[in-house]
């Protein structure tokens, strides 16, 4: 996974949430560790918001908050909520005029599709819990 994702800097900071879910961050402070803009995290902590995953507030003592136990969010909460695909549709307006040209463009556009769906299964067996449970991960 691209280390500048959306998707790997929302698992990132989710990891290090679920070390201490009730503990407030700030974007100033998830952006230092993850080396990107306070911006960016908002914007992408914002998604995760809008799905239920983090609660945010405003003001001086404001910040982010895990809204769930880190145990009942899976890595598709995560995905799905990020409205993003790691997989490449293929998926066009137009229709192609050559027939064999439709027919691969129909098959290679189903099998995506189907990755799509197993993918999203695959991270739905998966919690930010376990995640961060992991033996050998860094507890910091």
């Amino acid at each position: 996974m691209k280390r500048n994702s959306r998707l790997s800097l929302a698992l990132h900071t989710l990891g290090h949430m679920a070390g201490d879910p009730e503990r407030t961050r700030t974007s100033a402070d998830i952006a230092e560790h993850a080396g990107t803009n306070p911006v960016v995290v908002r914007r992408v902590l914002g998604k995760l918001r809008e799905a239920g995953l983090l609660t945010s507030e405003k003001g001086h003592a404001g910040g982010w908050r895990l809204a769930r136990a880190p145990e009942q969010i899976t890595l598709a909460d995560v995905y799905l909520a990020l409205d993003e695909s790691l997989v490449a549709t293929g998926a066009t307006e137009q229709v192609p005029s050559c027939s064999v040209e439709h027919v691969l463009q129909r098959k290679v556009s189903s099998v995506l599709e189907e990755i799509e769906l197993n993918l999203i299964e695959r991270l739905a067996a998966t919690t930010i819990a376990e995640v961060r449970d992991t033996e050998g991960v860094a507890h910091t």
